[in-house]
């Protein structure tokens, strides 16, 4: 693969980046998410206004460039690739978001009107959002266990980030501080640590 004639100096300096994550450097891959976490996740909090969300789908949008990466043409520019698979991935999540909302709207308003009993629309969306039926909570329980036991198969390092963020809830900013390492190097290792995760997922469900 080529660099692009008409690229400008930063987009070859990408382009350099990508070659090199193409062939497995963390390095790249965190140097790719310094550069542009910022300018992604402010493009994503504008169109859904939310900061919570537009962490997450931020860190979704690398995730998915970095898991094909080896897909990237330099025909364009790598940012250019990045932003479109972020505003899609933003753009799918507000679908979703609204589908989910329709149907929980209809299933509370069904619900109401065959009951009779006054229970309005507001009590019953959060009656739909906040409790679990116990099938609900078993599946839940069941997951934390096997997720638990993916974890336990991971290196040490991997193995400490994903405890660290998915059991013990620690922000970004507090792995960054408990391990005393740069956020975007927290962040690019949980994006391997959870390729791993899949990995392995992937092969066990195979195996039955």
């Amino acid at each position: 693969m080529e660099v692009n004639p008409g690229f400008s100096d930063k987009a070859q300096k990408d382009f350099e980046l990508v070659v090199q994550a193409q062939k497995g450097s963390q390095y790249a891959f965190t140097e790719l998410m310094t550069r542009y976490r910022e300018a992604i996740y402010f493009m994503i909090l504008k169109m859904i206004n939310n900061t919570s969300d537009a962490e997450d789908l931020t860190i979704e949008a690398f995730g998915k460039a970095f898991k094909n990466i080896e897909q990237y043409s330099p025909s364009f520019a790598f940012s250019t690739w990045l932003f479109k698979i972020a505003s899609n991935n933003c753009i799918d999540f507000l679908r979703k978001k609204k589908a989910r909302q329709l149907s929980i709207y209809n299933s509370s308003s069904e619900a109401e009107n065959d009951s009779g009993n006054g229970i309005n629309e507001e009590t019953s969306l959060s009656i739909q959002s906040d409790m679990l039926d116990p099938e609900e909570s078993l599946i839940k329980d069941q997951k934390k266990i096997l997720l638990r036991e993916l974890v336990d198969n991971l290196k040490p390092r991997y193995r400490q980030l994903v405890e660290l963020r998915y059991f013990k809830e620690y922000s970004y900013e507090e792995i960054a501080d408990e391990l005393d390492i740069p956020i975007g190097t927290v962040k690019a290792q949980l994006f391997r640590a959870r390729e791993l995760l899949f990995g392995i997922l992937k092969k066990r469900q195979s195996s039955f």
